[in-house]
């Protein structure tokens, strides 16, 4: 008996530190908590892992910017609403790493100290999780549609394609009225703005969408954008919604070509 409980219990040491090892070596799927360091503040933000993640392979990775009603620091609310929601709905459609930074309360994504957040927990999730600089892609909406198109104007070639969601490149005149902080980083309401971006963007594929009834952002930002950058000979394409108002995000995301489209672009 002794002999049989002396050689039993090193197998059980073995297959316990294997189990163990193994354990380890499984990584964790779906909406996982990070936090990201800049400066002397922590950051709270989430990464959507697909379930079938492997570290043999590089991911397309997609950086979510939210609206402005879910700005704050618990590093949560941002998952409720648009991209995110279209993930819990339909985990299938997104075989993608999402990052989905978390804008501070009272500010926006235009700023330079939120990109630098953005930009922050997209490198660390690239990192961690082996994300394609070559298949990385950029949506929001609302501000956060504002906020694509400020980042991706801000990095040109960063991004293999962007889907601004009910946004647009000039801040109306009466959210300016409301926040004048906000004209520090917003371009001007003049023609040359849309020539500008178009200089700065012509060779990245864009898709927008917007609500034709939007009563929050005027339809008419995406509208004159998408023409300056057809007219530049850019790979734009727009969808706009009839009868549809600021929540435009939820058909968005729902459009079954969508992420066929985006995720068959690269730099």
């Amino acid at each position: 008996m002794r002999f049989l409980l002396s050689f039993c219990f090193p197998l059980l040491a073995v297959s316990l530190g294997t189990a163990s090892r193994a354990a380890a070596r499984t990584q964790e799927t779906g909406f996982l908590d990070r936090t990201l360091s800049l400066h002397g503040a922590t950051y709270k933000y989430q990464v959507f892992v697909p379930d079938n993640w492997s570290p043999k392979k590089k991911w397309p990775i997609i950086l979510f910017l939210h609206g402005a009603g879910e700005r704050g620091n618990d590093g949560l609310l941002q998952t409720d609403v648009g991209l995110p929601r279209a993930i819990r709905e339909t985990r299938s459609r997104f075989p993608t790493i999402v990052v989905i930074p978390q804008c501070l309360t009272d500010h926006w994504w235009s700023e330079p100290g939120m990109e630098e957040v953005s930009l922050g927990a997209l490198a660390a999730a690239t990192k961690e999780f082996k994300g394609d600089p070559k298949r990385t892609y950029l949506t929001g909406l609302s501000m956060g549609g504002y906020g694509s198109w400020a980042l991706a104007t801000q990095y040109p070639g960063k991004f293999a394609a962007i889907v601004p969601i009910c946004g647009g490149i000039v801040t109306p005149q009466s959210l300016l009225k409301a926040f004048p902080e906000l004209a520090k980083n917003s371009l001007p309401d003049d023609p040359k703005s849309g020539d500008y971006v178009a200089q700065k963007i012509a060779k990245t594929p864009v898709w927008i969408f917007h609500g034709a009834d939007d009563d929050t952002v005027p339809v008419e930002g995406s509208r004159k954008i998408y023409a300056v950058l057809k007219a530049a000979g850019a790979n734009v394409r727009y969808t706009e919604y009839p009868g549809v108002g600021h929540n435009s995000w939820d058909k968005a995301y729902a459009e079954p070509e969508l992420m066929p489209w985006l995720l068959s672009k690269s730099l």
